[in-house]
């Protein structure tokens, strides 16, 4: 297929471009930067200059490919607003093809809130934390246009042998520091590894048959704890903690910092059974970090 990927440099985007072209997917990523084509051309894909704030300058590409995927976002206090505005860009170019669009729509874990000792999957409601409550709107709109087949895709929380979702637990170990807590020790985090995930958006990409909402975890919910235990066992760590409240880290780091703090659980249950997907590595302690 002919994918055009928006965010396809960013920490999961490079997994899924890797994957795409790895099984023969022809791939074009928007690129702003220099060193992002040089990026995604040692990748395999080819490079698309221009910038998602401005989608004039790109989205005449929809009607040359046979998919989108959005993993991009600005992570500024816009973010809602420039994602709307990219992806109605999108939805009027699909709307001018002579048959529908495969759409990959990035949620996430958090757009379900804290959901304590209920597991959620895709029938569950959604409660987003404050900071990303427009990608439940702009998700509905996405599944609701005529135009596209539509699947949302909702990434527990991604680590890779970098660190990702486990990056400051990671530097603290190594500069022998506490660990910082966001919320309790106690957090479940539901958990998956990024190249698992990368597999997974290839899947749906191959299905455009199946739409609607799609949760991506290997495991439903890891306490804190013991993702902090095995990053001190293996960094010769005390395991020494401290923990910030929730009103700290929202005032030291933004609203979107609540989300790390949400105690969740949510499955794949939809995922494996329709599409066959497994995670390669079900337990995080397996995985090289």
């Amino acid at each position: 297929m002919k994918v055009l990927i928006l965010g396809g440099t960013g920490t999961i985007g490079t997994a899924v471009t890797r994957e795409l072209c790895h099984h023969g997917h022809e791939v074009t990523g928007l690129s702003r930067s220099n060193a992002s084509d040089r990026t995604l051309r040692a990748i395999g894909a080819q490079p698309l200059r221009g910038d998602l704030r401005q989608p004039g300058l790109w989205a005449r590409q929809v009607q040359s490919v046979d998919a989108v995927i959005q993993l991009a976002a600005t992570f500024d206090t816009d973010m809602g607003t420039v994602d709307r505005a990219a992806m109605d860009a999108v939805l009027r170019q699909a709307a001018l093809r002579p048959e529908p669009l495969r759409l990959l729509y990035t949620g996430g874990c958090w757009l379900y809130g804290a959901t304590g000792p209920r597991v959620a999957d895709e029938s569950s409601p959604l409660h987003p934390i404050k900071s990303f409550a427009w990608m439940q709107e702009n998700a509905a709109r996405m599944l609701a246009a005529p135009a596209v087949s539509a699947a949302v895709i909702h990434p527990a929380m991604v680590y890779h042998q970098g660190g990702g979702a486990f990056a400051d637990f990671l530097a603290a170990a190594r500069a022998q520091q506490p660990f910082e807590i966001w919320g309790s020790i106690s957090t479940r985090w539901p958990l998956v590894q990024r190249d698992d995930l990368a597999r997974a958006y290839r899947l749906l990409l191959e299905r455009p048959d199946l739409t609607g909402h799609f949760n991506v975890s290997a495991e439903a919910g890891v306490p804190v704890a013991a993702v902090t235990e095995e990053i001190a066992r293996r960094h010769g760590h005390p395991g020494d903690y401290v923990v910030r409240s929730l009103k700290h880290v929202l005032f030291t780091h933004g609203d979107w910092a609540e989300g790390p703090t949400l105690d969740q659980q949510m499955a794949s249950d939809k995922l494996r059974r329709l599409t066959g997907w497994q995670p390669r590595l079900p337990d995080f302690r397996t995985a090289a970090f």
